[in-house]
């Protein structure tokens, strides 16, 4: 991989796993300049004096973050700078939630350092990284389990959608950036961007996360047979 994002912020308050976290982008991410810390102050801190962070992986447990309470701080403070959950929750819900409060993506401690490389790669690419396993298998607290996000699309919402729009959701929904997209469909980008927007807008959700999340049991197959 080529070694163009050079200052990541990891803000964890276990040694070992900033460790763990420090060898993944030293291989990974060659160059790389990596700052560290173990609270939500310090962190606040290390945001201010360094407004050319790449990217913040930030962990939901450590001390000062309240949960989701300290990504909406941290979001709030530095509202350009890309932000990553890192954490041992699996809940669905939660997952859900961060990236409802900002977050760009969320990887599980538990992710090989494979896919922990991937998603970082992925993350500063400019997408959204989900972790599949728990999106699809729908781990989750019972009492979330009605959140809008969760809705399929109907068959009449999927039927309203032209086919390049429906192309469009399906690679969205394999998780290809625009760019990508662009370059399969062999269009310019700035027509997968109007695309995408009129799919928000006809699926009724406010940004791609939504979408990808209601397109997840789609059989695209068989609405572009038509």
């Amino acid at each position: 991989m080529e070694p163009a994002y050079n200052k990541i912020l990891i803000a964890d308050d276990h040694p070992l796993f900033r460790e763990a976290i420090i060898s993944v982008i030293a291989s990974g991410f060659e160059g790389s300049e990596i700052l560290e810390t173990d609270n939500l102050d310090s962190a606040l801190a290390i945001t201010r004096a360094h407004g050319d962070l790449d990217l913040i992986l930030l962990d939901l447990n450590m001390p000062g973050m309240r949960g989701l309470n300290g990504l909406i701080t941290l979001r709030n403070e530095a509202p350009t700078i890309p932000v990553v959950i890192v954490s041992a929750e699996e809940d669905k819900q939660v997952v859900l939630q961060a990236i409802t409060y900002g977050a760009v993506g969320f990887i599980t401690k538990s992710s090989p350092r494979a896919r922990m490389t991937e998603a970082i790669q992925q993350i500063l690419n400019g997408n959204v990284y989900l972790p599949s396993d728990i999106i699809r298998t729908g781990k989750e607290s019972p009492q979330g389990r009605s959140r809008p996000e969760d809705h399929p699309i109907s068959p009449e919402t999927l039927n309203s959608l032209t086919r390049r729009q429906l192309l469009v959701l399906e690679r969205m929904s394999k998780g290809e950036s625009n760019k990508q997209i662009a370059y399969n469909l062999n269009i310019a980008e700035t027509t997968v961007k109007a695309h995408v927007s009129a799919i928000l807008r006809k699926l009724g959700v406010h940004n791609r996360v939504q979408a990808i999340l209601s397109a997840g049991d789609v059989d695209f197959n068989q609405y572009l047979k038509r």
